[in-house]
Order: C-alpha cells, then sequence, then structure tokens
C-alpha cells in the first residue's frame, strides 16, 4: 500500500493528501485545490512549484522543461512530481484566484456514441458519460488508453451546458497509441472507456467587453468551438471572429454548422482559409489571412489553440496588428512520448 503525505500549498494554507505514487497536481486538482498547470504531460513547464520544505521524486520530468539548474534551486513540475515526504510548496504561476469557476479533477467512464470521419485523417468522437462533468468552455479531458494505462488529452468541443455527452476532435498520428492503434483501428461505438477531467486552463468563461479573434489550426477548432457556442449562448462577447486553418477543402469539418451559427448571430463571423489549394475561400495561412482583415487589433482580445508554430506566428500577427499581450490567450499542441504519439490539447 503506498504511502500518503501531507503536501501544504503556499498562498492558499490548505493541505492536500498526496499518495506517493501520485503526482502533486493530480491531488491537489482532485481535492479542488487550484493549481497553473497546461500539458500535464511535463512539456509546457506551466505547473512549476518551489518546494520550500520536504523532498519529491521528479521522476521523468524532462531536461528541456526543468534544468538542471532549477532543480538545484528546489524547483519541480507539479504534474511529474511525486513526494517522498510532507512538503510545503509555492505556485510560481499564482494560486489561480482569478474570478473563473474551477472544477475538481475525477475519473469517469463512458459509452462511445458517436465515432466518424469528418475531415482528411479526422475524427469525432463523442462519449456519453455515466456521471456529468462540470467543465469550463475550453478545457479538456484525458482519456485512458485501454491496457496500457497511459492518457492521451482532448479538448471538449461541446458547450459545458453538456455535461454528459462530451465531442472529441482526433486528428489521425501514423503509430500512435491512442489513434491508429485504439480511436482510428478497433473502436466502435458501444465501446466503454475511462477518462478524467476537466483539465487545463485555456478557457472563456466571464463577460468581456474586448471582442474576441478565435484561431485554430486543425483539431485546434476543438476547444474554440466550445468556446463559441457558450460566448454567443451567454452574450459572454461584442463581437467574434472564428478563423480555421487547413491545407485542402478535405481539412476543413463544421463548416456549415459554422455558416449557420453566423447566419443566426450578426455578431459572430466564420472565415475559414486553406494554405495549399485554389477555392473561393480565404486562401494563404490562416495568420496571414487574419493580418490582411485587420489594421488594428488593439482593444481585442484571442483564443489561439493548434500546434505550436501556427500559435507562435499568430501571436507574432496579433502583436504586429497592436493586441495587448496580456489578452491573448493560447493552447498549444504536444506530442506524447514516442511511438506512443497522439496529439494532445
Amino acid at each position: 500500500m503506498a504511502n500518503n503525505y501531507t503536501v501544504r500549498i503556499q498562498g492558499k494554507n490548505s493541505d492536500v493528501t498526496v499518495a506517493e505514487d501520485q503526482s502533486i497536481l493530480d491531488a491537489a486538482l482532485r481535492a479542488n485545490e487550484w493549481l497553473p498547470h497546461s500539458c500535464t504531460q511535463g512539456t509546457c513547464g506551466t505547473c512549476k512549484l518551489k518546494v520550500l520544505c520536504g523532498e519529491v521524486n521528479h521522476n521523468e520530468s524532462p531536461e528541456y522543461t526543468l534544468t538542471a539548474e532549477e532543480r538545484a534551486d528546489g524547483l519541480v513540475l507539479g504534474c511529474m512530481a511525486t513526494p517522498r515526504s510532507d512538503l510545503t510548496v509555492e505556485p510560481l504561476g499564482g494560486t489561480g484566484d482569478d474570478g473563473v469557476p474551477h472544477f475538481p479533477l475525477r475519473d469517469y467512464d463512458a459509452t462511445v456514441v458517436v465515432l466518424e470521419d469528418i475531415a482528411a485523417n479526422t475524427r469525432r468522437l463523442v462519449v456519453e458519460l455515466d456521471t456529468p462533468m462540470l467543465f469550463n468552455a475550453g478545457q479538456y479531458a484525458e482519456l485512458i488508453v485501454p491496457e496500457h494505462n497511459v492518457g492521451r488529452q482532448y479538448s471538449m468541443a461541446n458547450p459545458p451546458t453538456e455535461t454528459r455527452r462530451l465531442e472529441f476532435h482526433v486528428k489521425l498520428t501514423p503509430e500512435g497509441l491512442a489513434t491508429e492503434r485504439w480511436i482510428f483501428g478497433p473502436m466502435q461505438v458501444g465501446d466503454r472507456l475511462s477518462l478524467r477531467g476537466p483539465l487545463g486552463q485555456f478557457n472563456l468563461v466571464k463577460e468581456q467587453d474586448e471582442p474576441a479573434i478565435l484561431i485554430g489550426g486543425g483539431t485546434g477548432l476543438a476547444p474554440l468551438k466550445s468556446i463559441v457556442q457558450h460566448a454567443l449562448a451567454e452574450r459572454l462577447v461584442p463581437e467574434l471572429y472564428l478563423y480555421h486553418g487547413g491545407r485542402r477543402q478535405d481539412d476543413l469539418y463544421d463548416v456549415e454548422f459554422f455558416r449557420g451559427l453566423a447566419q443566426e448571430h450578426e455578431h459572430f463571423h466564420y472565415r475559414p482559409a486553406l494554405s495549399e489549394e485554389q477555392w473561393d475561400g480565404a486562401m494563404g495561412m490562416v495568420t496571414d489571412v487574419v493580418l490582411d482583415d485587420f489594421s488594428s487589433c488593439k482593444g481585442m482580445s484571442a483564443y489561439l489553440c493548434g500546434p505550436p508554430p501556427m500559435v507562435e506566428a499568430a501571436v507574432k500577427a496579433l502583436k504586429r496588428r497592436r493586441m495587448a499581450p496580456r489578452l491573448i490567450f493560447r493552447e498549444e499542441f504536444t506530442v506524447g512520448a514516442p511511438n506512443l504519439a497522439a496529439v494532445v490539447q
């Protein structure tokens, strides 16, 4: 039986019980004690903590995320580190007291109810949970790959009012443990699966005065679809612009869905763009299309999701148009371990 340790989170003055084989982040989120995090895979560094007292195992924390110097200074990755004693830790990214609702991390069981191809090497996976999950528009869940007990992350594409029926957009990764070997392989409607969530701090949940530009690459559209539906239903944003980038027309999906929303809501604008195929819509890299459409983005906000190069290009483009960096929110895809790779969000 694993030993349990007590971890005190500085700034919250709260104690969390953590098993010796459990990450500090996992235990804190399950106790509904919010800690900053994004990838939960050790690749982004968002969840760094300063250990003020006690000892930890770093486990497989990558050195490119947590350097030897940082370890010597007492820093750890909350998503990877497990306790070797009672601890006192201080979150480097603050304690998350930003007015955004936070929901405890939980384990869920679900049934596959929809599995369909929607674009080139892209599938829509819809699952029905046995029990409801509360989450913020923009967050993700971690699907547990059967027989391997490893998780792969996919953003919810449905609005948070749909707490039992979760929609995910999945891109095929060659030899991917979760994709080619499972979701694009033996998975069928009616199958049972396990997942955990909600996770992530990418969200749009509060009313804002700034118009918002949403830019998604590939299946980076998933959390933006959730955000769009929630923002429109709750009237959170005065003007909403959604850009979705692909190489060819068969990379785009849910086009008619968004065009229908644009007809229904005059303050919502949908702009798909293709970089490698001629068509009657916007042409070029999606970030260049945004640059062409806006002479200034001052006083606007942005929500970006997709591969890191696209996200970085979008950040540069928006800064060129004078958008305040503090109003640019991002979610970058990361990749699972070699030969077990699946695009995760």
